[in-house]
């Protein structure tokens, strides 16, 4: 069942960096997320995807509070570090969303 509060998406669009390999950069994410992403406070899923050049994440915590203390975190982890060593920071876009609807 869902939950009656509003659950949020955080959504980051970027490039990656010129020569970067795409399988190592999908290992990272997924380090990434299991060593420190899916271990914060509201954390419910998390998705990479890709188009073209452009990739994006969107990973959903339980309320907006969550989302935002996980936004706002300061230094980076050796995990993010790594993550952000592989994107064009210049390319990075995030924008918190509510979801209003599920449908399955």
């Amino acid at each position: 069942e869902e939950a009656l509060m509003a659950q949020v998406a955080f959504h980051n669009s970027y490039k990656l960096k010129k020569g970067v390999s795409t399988e190592e950069f999908v290992r990272v994410v997924e380090q990434l997320n299991r060593e420190y992403i899916s271990k914060q406070r509201g954390y419910l899923s998390f998705e990479l995807l890709v188009d073209g050049e452009t990739w994006a994440d969107i990973t959903k915590f339980e309320t907006k509070e969550d989302a935002e203390a996980f936004a706002r975190c300061g230094t980076p982890n050796a995990f993010a570090q790594k993550f952000y060593s592989f994107i064009n920071l210049n390319s990075c876009r995030s924008h918190l969303y509510t979801i209003e609807k599920t449908f399955k």
